[in-house]
Protein backbone atom coordinates (compact mmCIF):
# COMPACT_ATOMS: atom_id res chain seq x y z
CA UNK A 1 0.00 0.00 0.00
CA UNK A 2 1.27 3.61 -0.97
CA UNK A 3 2.10 5.58 1.69
CA UNK A 4 0.17 9.27 1.73
CA UNK A 5 1.80 10.81 4.60
CA UNK A 6 5.66 10.14 3.31
CA UNK A 7 6.67 13.50 5.16
CA UNK A 8 5.49 12.59 8.29
CA UNK A 9 7.59 9.76 7.84
CA UNK A 10 10.72 11.77 7.12
CA UNK A 11 9.67 14.03 9.77
CA UNK A 12 9.36 11.33 12.46
CA UNK A 13 12.97 10.02 11.16
CA UNK A 14 14.20 13.58 11.94
CA UNK A 15 13.41 13.75 15.15
CA UNK A 16 14.62 10.36 15.93
CA UNK A 17 18.27 11.53 14.57
CA UNK A 18 17.73 14.59 16.55
CA UNK A 19 17.78 12.10 19.42
CA UNK A 20 21.08 10.60 18.82
CA UNK A 21 22.96 14.08 19.15
CA UNK A 22 24.18 15.46 21.78
CA UNK A 23 21.81 17.74 23.62
CA UNK A 24 23.90 20.49 24.13
CA UNK A 25 27.66 21.44 24.25
CA UNK A 26 29.62 19.96 27.11
CA UNK A 27 30.60 21.93 30.20
CA UNK A 28 34.47 21.65 30.77
CA UNK A 29 37.28 23.74 32.56
CA UNK A 30 39.53 23.13 30.09
CA UNK A 31 37.68 24.26 27.12
CA UNK A 32 34.59 25.68 25.84
CA UNK A 33 32.49 24.09 22.99
CA UNK A 34 30.12 25.07 20.60
CA UNK A 35 28.47 23.29 17.75
CA UNK A 36 26.38 24.24 14.82
CA UNK A 37 24.29 21.68 12.22
CA UNK A 38 22.12 22.05 9.33
CA UNK A 39 20.67 19.09 7.73
CA UNK A 40 20.20 19.63 3.50
CA UNK A 41 16.69 17.76 4.02
CA UNK A 42 16.01 17.66 7.38
CA UNK A 43 18.00 13.79 7.06
CA UNK A 44 21.84 13.74 6.87
CA UNK A 45 24.52 12.58 7.17
CA UNK A 46 26.70 13.94 9.56
CA UNK A 47 27.47 12.66 12.85
CA UNK A 48 29.21 14.71 15.68
CA UNK A 49 29.98 13.97 19.64
CA UNK A 50 31.55 14.73 22.71
CA UNK A 51 32.34 12.02 25.05
CA UNK A 52 34.42 11.32 28.45
CA UNK A 53 35.98 8.63 28.71
CA UNK A 54 36.66 6.79 32.04
CA UNK A 55 40.36 7.85 32.19
CA UNK A 56 39.22 11.73 31.62
CA UNK A 57 40.15 12.06 28.28
CA UNK A 58 37.24 13.76 25.83
CA UNK A 59 36.33 12.24 22.47
CA UNK A 60 35.35 14.69 19.94
CA UNK A 61 34.80 13.25 16.50
CA UNK A 62 32.84 14.89 13.58
CA UNK A 63 32.13 12.48 10.59
CA UNK A 64 30.66 12.73 7.37
CA UNK A 65 28.33 9.73 5.65
CA UNK A 66 28.65 9.48 1.58
CA UNK A 67 25.62 11.25 0.52
CA UNK A 68 22.64 12.54 1.99
CA UNK A 69 19.10 12.17 3.10
CA UNK A 70 17.28 9.24 4.14
CA UNK A 71 19.84 6.63 2.82
CA UNK A 72 22.82 8.79 4.64
CA UNK A 73 20.76 8.56 7.81
CA UNK A 74 20.21 5.17 8.29
CA UNK A 75 24.04 4.56 7.42
CA UNK A 76 25.00 7.38 9.89
CA UNK A 77 22.76 5.70 12.73
CA UNK A 78 24.68 2.42 12.61
CA UNK A 79 27.77 3.93 12.76
CA UNK A 80 26.80 6.43 15.57
CA UNK A 81 25.89 3.88 17.77
CA UNK A 82 29.24 1.71 17.17
CA UNK A 83 31.40 4.94 17.39
CA UNK A 84 29.65 5.59 20.57
CA UNK A 85 30.08 2.16 21.95
CA UNK A 86 34.30 2.32 21.24
CA UNK A 87 34.22 5.52 22.83
CA UNK A 88 33.09 4.69 25.88
CA UNK A 89 35.26 1.76 25.89
CA UNK A 90 38.88 3.45 25.40
CA UNK A 91 40.03 2.49 22.38
CA UNK A 92 42.73 5.00 20.60
CA UNK A 93 41.72 7.16 17.48
CA UNK A 94 43.73 4.40 15.24
CA UNK A 95 41.95 1.12 16.86
CA UNK A 96 38.75 2.95 16.61
CA UNK A 97 38.91 4.13 12.68
CA UNK A 98 40.18 0.41 11.86
CA UNK A 99 36.82 -1.25 13.95
CA UNK A 100 34.40 1.46 11.57
CA UNK A 101 35.90 0.53 8.92
CA UNK A 102 35.38 -3.43 9.52
CA UNK A 103 32.10 -2.34 10.39
CA UNK A 104 31.78 -0.79 7.47
CA UNK A 105 33.20 -3.16 5.22
CA UNK A 106 30.59 -6.24 6.52
CA UNK A 107 27.72 -4.48 5.20
CA UNK A 108 28.97 -2.99 2.35
CA UNK A 109 29.78 -6.89 0.95
CA UNK A 110 26.13 -7.30 1.36
CA UNK A 111 25.40 -5.40 -1.95
CA UNK A 112 27.03 -4.29 -4.53
CA UNK A 113 24.19 -1.85 -5.28
CA UNK A 114 24.45 -0.27 -2.16
CA UNK A 115 27.69 -0.49 -0.77
CA UNK A 116 28.79 2.80 -1.80
CA UNK A 117 26.61 4.23 0.74
CA UNK A 118 28.40 2.43 3.65
CA UNK A 119 31.13 4.88 3.34
CA UNK A 120 32.32 7.90 5.40
CA UNK A 121 35.02 10.39 6.42
CA UNK A 122 35.97 10.81 10.19
CA UNK A 123 37.66 13.05 12.10
CA UNK A 124 37.97 11.16 15.85
CA UNK A 125 39.92 12.60 18.20
CA UNK A 126 41.02 12.10 22.20
CA UNK A 127 42.22 14.90 24.32
CA UNK A 128 44.12 14.41 27.19
CA UNK A 129 42.99 18.15 29.62
CA UNK A 130 45.76 17.21 31.43
CA UNK A 131 48.40 18.20 28.90
CA UNK A 132 46.37 19.16 26.28
CA UNK A 133 47.78 17.17 23.98
CA UNK A 134 45.69 15.33 21.28
CA UNK A 135 45.32 12.00 19.11
CA UNK A 136 43.53 12.03 16.11
CA UNK A 137 43.06 10.16 13.22
CA UNK A 138 41.72 12.05 9.84
CA UNK A 139 40.13 9.27 7.83
CA UNK A 140 39.59 11.85 4.53
CA UNK A 141 37.93 14.21 6.15
CA UNK A 142 38.26 17.83 5.41
CA UNK A 143 40.97 19.04 7.51
CA UNK A 144 40.07 20.90 10.49
CA UNK A 145 42.11 24.33 11.55
CA UNK A 146 43.67 25.34 14.79
CA UNK A 147 44.23 29.24 14.86
CA UNK A 148 47.09 30.53 17.60
CA UNK A 149 46.84 33.82 17.42
CA UNK A 150 47.26 34.88 13.65
CA UNK A 151 48.65 31.84 12.84
CA UNK A 152 46.31 28.85 10.87
CA UNK A 153 47.77 24.92 11.51
CA UNK A 154 45.75 22.43 8.96
CA UNK A 155 45.44 19.04 10.49
CA UNK A 156 45.14 17.07 7.21
CA UNK A 157 44.12 13.49 6.47
CA UNK A 158 46.11 10.69 7.86
CA UNK A 159 44.89 8.21 5.80
CA UNK A 160 41.62 7.12 3.35
CA UNK A 161 37.91 7.50 4.13
CA UNK A 162 36.63 4.32 5.67
CA UNK A 163 34.23 2.12 4.22
CA UNK A 164 36.19 1.55 0.45
CA UNK A 165 39.23 -1.13 1.33
CA UNK A 166 39.84 -3.75 3.30
CA UNK A 167 43.24 -2.35 4.44
CA UNK A 168 43.06 1.76 4.33
CA UNK A 169 46.23 3.34 5.29
CA UNK A 170 45.70 4.90 8.28
CA UNK A 171 47.92 6.28 10.92
CA UNK A 172 47.45 8.36 13.98
CA UNK A 173 48.82 12.00 14.84
CA UNK A 174 49.04 14.09 17.74
CA UNK A 175 48.80 17.49 18.15
CA UNK A 176 49.82 20.09 21.04
CA UNK A 177 47.04 22.77 22.39
CA UNK A 178 47.89 25.48 23.49
CA UNK A 179 45.95 28.08 25.72
CA UNK A 180 44.19 30.26 23.95
CA UNK A 181 43.77 28.10 20.39
CA UNK A 182 40.65 27.62 18.39
CA UNK A 183 39.86 24.35 16.60
CA UNK A 184 37.25 24.58 14.21
CA UNK A 185 35.80 21.22 13.02
CA UNK A 186 33.99 21.66 9.97
CA UNK A 187 32.18 19.22 6.98
CA UNK A 188 32.47 19.65 3.22
CA UNK A 189 28.81 20.92 3.23
CA UNK A 190 30.36 24.41 4.47
CA UNK A 191 34.00 24.87 2.76
CA UNK A 192 32.07 23.46 -0.83
CA UNK A 193 29.26 25.48 -0.85
CA UNK A 194 27.86 27.25 -4.13
CA UNK A 195 26.40 30.91 -4.54
CA UNK A 196 24.13 31.86 -7.41
CA UNK A 197 27.41 32.75 -9.80
CA UNK A 198 28.63 29.24 -9.34
CA UNK A 199 31.81 30.66 -6.67
CA UNK A 200 32.90 28.04 -4.49
CA UNK A 201 32.43 29.38 -0.13
CA UNK A 202 36.11 27.51 -0.03
CA UNK A 203 38.60 26.81 2.75
CA UNK A 204 40.05 30.60 2.47
CA UNK A 205 37.28 32.53 3.46
CA UNK A 206 36.61 30.20 6.54
CA UNK A 207 40.92 30.73 7.70
CA UNK A 208 39.97 34.21 6.70
CA UNK A 209 37.23 34.66 9.33
CA UNK A 210 39.23 32.68 12.27
CA UNK A 211 42.30 35.15 11.97
CA UNK A 212 39.38 37.96 12.13
CA UNK A 213 37.40 37.31 14.80
CA UNK A 214 38.07 36.71 18.07
CA UNK A 215 34.70 36.69 19.96
CA UNK A 216 33.72 33.46 21.89
CA UNK A 217 32.99 30.33 20.00
CA UNK A 218 29.23 30.86 20.02
CA UNK A 219 29.14 34.22 18.57
CA UNK A 220 31.76 32.89 15.80
CA UNK A 221 30.07 30.22 14.60
CA UNK A 222 26.92 32.57 14.37
CA UNK A 223 29.61 34.85 12.41
CA UNK A 224 30.45 31.36 10.27
CA UNK A 225 27.33 30.92 8.99
CA UNK A 226 26.25 34.29 8.97
CA UNK A 227 29.17 34.77 5.97
CA UNK A 228 27.51 31.59 4.21
CA UNK A 229 24.38 33.60 4.01
CA UNK A 230 26.16 36.63 2.81
CA UNK A 231 28.00 34.80 0.61
CA UNK A 232 25.02 33.53 -1.16
CA UNK A 233 25.00 29.60 -0.25
CA UNK A 234 21.64 27.73 -1.30
CA UNK A 235 19.25 28.28 1.86
CA UNK A 236 18.16 25.31 2.84
CA UNK A 237 21.47 23.77 2.38
CA UNK A 238 22.34 21.40 -0.45
CA UNK A 239 24.62 19.58 1.73
CA UNK A 240 24.33 19.30 4.93
CA UNK A 241 26.86 21.40 7.02
CA UNK A 242 28.14 21.26 10.38
CA UNK A 243 30.62 23.17 12.37
CA UNK A 244 32.21 22.61 15.92
CA UNK A 245 34.69 25.09 17.73
CA UNK A 246 36.75 24.37 20.50
CA UNK A 247 38.05 27.04 22.61
CA UNK A 248 40.88 26.24 24.66
CA UNK A 249 40.97 27.54 28.21
CA UNK A 250 44.03 25.88 29.53
CA UNK A 251 44.90 22.58 31.09
CA UNK A 252 42.95 21.19 33.70
CA UNK A 253 45.23 18.94 35.84
CA UNK A 254 44.24 15.51 36.64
Amino acid sequence: MKNKFPEIDIDLASKVQRLLFPKGSPVCNWCCIGVRNRMALGLGGDYFDFIEQASGCHVVFLGDVTGHGLQASVVMSLLYGFLHRASVNGCTPLETAIQINGFLQFFAKRSRKFDHYFSTTLFYSVIDPATLLMRYVNAGHVAPLVCRGGEVFSLAATGQPLGYFAEPELEMQTFQFHKGDRLLLFTDGISESFNSQGMLFGTGRIEALLKQNDQDHQLFLDALFKALHDFGAADPPEDDCTAIVLDIRGSQPG
